[in-house]
């Protein structure tokens, strides 16, 4: 079996597809990816065929270059010639490219399902799924009306779904009652990560030990118009019985001059893992990878999500029982009270074993051979 892996190239997408091609490949098949940075130099370090990827496969241009997507796609399938496409969700250039390629294809989503199911106790979604879903098709009708492709005024949500899709979290995330589409699957969270550099990871910890406090991992994600979370850190971490270390992601660094005499160390690294071992709980504002990160190493959450995914994510850890939500007037006094909570760290190691057993690259793999069956 050949294999093209083409994912969103931000790390939340590329690291999880990173995992499965590792995998896929190890098993025997042909591997080819669509990469950069350090996944890229893992993908060819472990023998696979590495194609670079551009600024058509970044997560914050998705709903505009779908057709720079279908375009990358096609030319990076004249030179693997691959039995089954890999993609992320969102990558509405990739799902038209396999159906014109006439390829199955397999695509990674999150850790809970972004659309609508098919029962979900009769209630409105206060996440509103629909108007996610009516975002994402309207994209991708747009590229099949583009491309003079018919039927792209009838398409659904099937359309977005491939051959498999694949969730990465645990089946507790999605709301009660609620049944997933047919393709849709849980295979577990496909943990990929470069390995820390010795300095950088030496001095983060050289500025940990130097404050002496508990630590709290801090992983911010896009802001999309809402409220920063800078001034509630510059409170909750002055003159309180936790220190933080805060990975900037996508965010942009603190107004000059707010953090004062906050005890918070600001970096920006490709790996979490080894910061989340020296947390006792993790702030996030509900993507997938640190939401992950977080139960996989057994931390409780604090969530305060933004737009985007974040605030179904956020949503479906509060009722999960594995986070709360962040309460901007108490600041430091809710830390303490997380970090102590038992039965959220009871729920939070349940989930945890859960997802560490599961085998998920395995999972994901396997469907991938499925695929082309």
């Amino acid at each position: 079996m050949r294999a093209l892996f083409c994912p969103l190239s931000d790390p939340g997408y590329l690291y999880p597809a990173t995992a499965v091609a590792l995998e896929t490949h190890r098993r025997g098949h042909t591997v080819s990816v669509i990469a950069s940075g350090p996944a890229a130099r893992a993908a060819g370090q472990a023998g696979l065929t590495v194609l670079p990827s551009n600024e058509t496969f970044a997560v914050s241009r998705w709903f505009r270059s779908g057709y720079g997507q279908y375009h990358s796609v096609r030319q990076a399938a004249r030179q693997a010639r691959p039995d089954v496409l890999v993609t992320s969700v969102l990558c509405p250039g990739a799902l038209v490219a396999a159906e014109v390629l006439g390829l199955p294809v397999v695509v990674l989503g999150l850790a809970c399902h972004l659309w609508p199911h098919r029962e979900a106790d009769g209630n409105s979604d206060p996440q509103d799924r629909v108007w996610r879903l009516d975002g994402a098709l309207d994209v991708y009708r747009a590229l099949r009306a583009e491309l003079n492709l018919p039927g792209a005024d009838k398409a659904g949500q099937d359309a977005l779904l491939g051959t498999s899709f694949l969730l990465r979290g645990h089946p507790g995330l999605e709301p009660p009652g609620a049944e997933l589409p047919e393709p849709v699957r849980y295979v577990g969270p496909c943990w990929w990560e470069p390995p820390a550099g010795e300095r950088d990871l030496l001095s983060v910890r050289n500025r940990l030990d130097l404050v002496g406090k508990p630590v709290v991992y801090i992983h911010l994600g896009r802001v999309f118009g809402g409220e920063s979370l800078w001034p509630w850190i510059q409170r909750a971490f002055t003159g309180g019985e936790f220190q933080a270390v805060v990975e900037l992601g996508r965010s942009t660094a603190a107004p000059a001059g707010l953090l004062g005499t906050a005890d918070v160390t600001v970096v920006r690294h490709p790996w979490m893992s080894p910061l989340l071992e020296r947390a006792r709980l993790v702030v996030s504002s509900g993507t997938s990878a640190p939401v992950l990160g977080a139960l996989l190493h057994q931390r409780p959450l604090l969530v305060s999500p933004n737009g985007g995914e974040q605030r179904v994510l956020a949503a479906a850890c509060v009722r999960a029982g594995v986070a709360v939500p962040v309460d901007r007037a108490r600041g430091g006094g809710q830390l303490s009270f997380v970090a102590g909570d038992d039965a959220l760290l009871a729920r939070t190691a349940r989930m945890s074993g859960d997802l560490a057993q599961g085998k998920s690259e395995s999972r994901a793999a396997q469907a991938v051979e499925e695929a082309c069956r």
